[in-house]
């Protein structure tokens, strides 16, 4: 199995929600669904969460040696695989696909006996689909499209980019089904200020556009723009395809 974690914040019943989760299971997940069709969690009440309900600075150590000592366990009993954690109201939980339910319990024992001061449930269930982490820890394309954003965000900012510094920003679209809607989604793109520049094709022969606007690339403003464009192509029968620009210095 591959290991490739992402961290990303969603909603999840109306509360914020840190979701960290194995990607790279994702390009294995049909033959790994069939050796690990249970799934498992260990949910943990956090001691000291902050005002949004979240990990604190304070307690994280401690949140984080219970990590380590869940996955010693995991290991000693190869009991399945890791595969994300939820943090959200005030509790983190961890998810686990397993091949066996026969030494939970003797799993949860090596693991959480140093941490009894804690309040912590556990529990399993059949999930042969692997629905819970398609539907709950996998991003859908706006929250994978947030990730990438940000992953740029941290690269320029990595070179000195001052990245409230408004610049040419170019990005790509698509067309998913026919062109039938290209003319009207062009006109669109102009009367909302993107100016298209060439006409492009995939490795697979789909044919798409570039286009581009001036604007600024920090975090909240790039998500709120990409985010924007992915509602508007898919409206025309397109996907949007990334962006990218130059390094701006102060």
């Amino acid at each position: 199995m591959q290991e490739y974690w992402e961290l990303y914040m969603k909603q999840i019943d109306g509360n914020p929600a840190s979701v960290l989760f194995n990607a790279g299971i994702s390009m294995e997940k049909e033959e790994q669904q069939y050796s690990y069709p249970i799934i498992a969690f260990v949910k943990v009440k956090l001691k000291e969460p902050n005002e949004r309900g979240m990990l604190s600075e304070s307690e994280e150590p401690e949140i984080s040696y219970l990590e380590d000592k869940l996955e010693a366990s995991l290991i000693k009993f190869r009991i399945g695989k890791y595969v994300g954690r939820i943090i959200s109201d005030r509790y983190v939980t961890f998810l686990y696909y397993l091949q066996f339910t026969y030494n939970w319990q003797d799993f949860l024992a090596f693991a959480l006996g140093e941490f009894e001061s804690y309040e912590i449930s556990s529990g399993y269930q059949d999930d042969a689909q692997w629905g819970y982490y398609q539907n709950l820890l996998y991003p859908n394309p706006k929250e994978w499209q947030i990730i990438q954003n940000h992953k740029v965000c941290d690269a320029m900012r990595a070179k000195e980019d001052n990245l409230h510094l408004p610049r040419a920003i170019e990005h790509k679209l698509f067309f998913t089904e026919s062109e039938a809607e290209r003319d009207a989604l062009i006109e669109k793109l102009q009367k909302e200020g993107f100016r298209v520049q060439n006409e492009i094709e995939n490795e697979e022969g789909i044919k798409g556009l570039s286009f581009y606007r001036i604007d600024k690339p920090f975090y909240h403003d790039i998500d709120d723009l990409t985010l924007t464009l992915i509602d508007l192509l898919e409206a025309h029968g397109a996907s949007y395809d990334g962006w990218e620009t130059s390094i701006v210095k102060s």
